[in-house]
């Protein structure tokens, strides 16, 4: 029998980590050995418990997962770290793969795509949510034209709220799937969209698609027929 992964979550909310843990506790692979509500925290677990992975939000209330995650490799180089964040922004993902992270999941993915991640990561290969790919990972860490960083600062201005609903439709879902998958009201979807149109200069369905391409939140090869 193969040894199992030593896990360490790290999450400022309770209930988020009691739910990973609730989750992967019967998985034969995967043990959950520890789990932290801060940069602080994580850093003295993960020198006491020597976990093989990490699950890292960005959010913390001491300092930024991705600054714990430069110091968890600094620290343990062969950790494998996958960030578990709310936030979907372009940014965030790219300092989260400079800074050592193999895998980045949004929270509200987290129960469809958490093993797949997993098992990707401890291949020591990348993984990133739903439709980004280590192209886009590629292209991230390459040198960025003068249009894409403004794009980036237009993307900057939306809400946690805006960036999933923003996804959600960029991907493809329709108001009513959104609705349901976020638990708010199909006209709170209308509004938001119509925030997210006016935040970013966009006047269709097919320019807010176009556009999350060009900033890699959406993969070209999902929208192939």
């Amino acid at each position: 029998m193969s040894k199992k992964l030593k896990i360490l979550i790290v999450d400022e909310h309770p209930f988020f980590r009691i739910g990973l843990k609730t989750y992967l506790m019967d998985r034969p692979s995967y043990e959950i050995i520890g789990e932290a509500s801060s940069g602080e925290e994580a850093l003295r677990s993960a020198r006491s418990l020597q976990p093989d992975i990490a699950l890292l939000d960005i959010s913390l209330p001491d300092q930024s997962g991705i600054e714990v995650a430069r110091s968890l490799k600094a620290l343990m180089p062969e950790i494998k770290i996958m960030m578990v964040s709310m936030h979907s922004r372009i940014d965030y993902i790219t300092e989260s793969i400079k800074a050592g992270a193999l895998g980045y999941l949004v929270k509200d993915s987290a129960s469809d795509r958490l093993m797949e991640g997993l098992e990707t990561i401890a291949r020591g290969d990348y993984f990133l949510d739903s439709s980004l790919s280590r192209k886009v990972v590629e292209r991230l860490l390459g040198p960025q034209t003068q249009e894409a960083s403004v794009m980036d600062q237009r993307y900057a201005s939306l809400s946690s709220r805006e960036e999933q609903v923003f996804r959600l439709l960029a991907e493809g879902h329709t108001i009513k799937d959104v609705a349901a998958k976020l638990f708010i009201s199909p006209k709170t979807v209308e509004n938001h969209r119509t925030n997210i149109m006016e935040k970013l200069g966009l006047h269709s369905s097919m320019e807010l698609i176009r556009y999350a391409v060009r900033i890699g939140l959406v993969d070209p090869d999902h929208w192939k027929a």
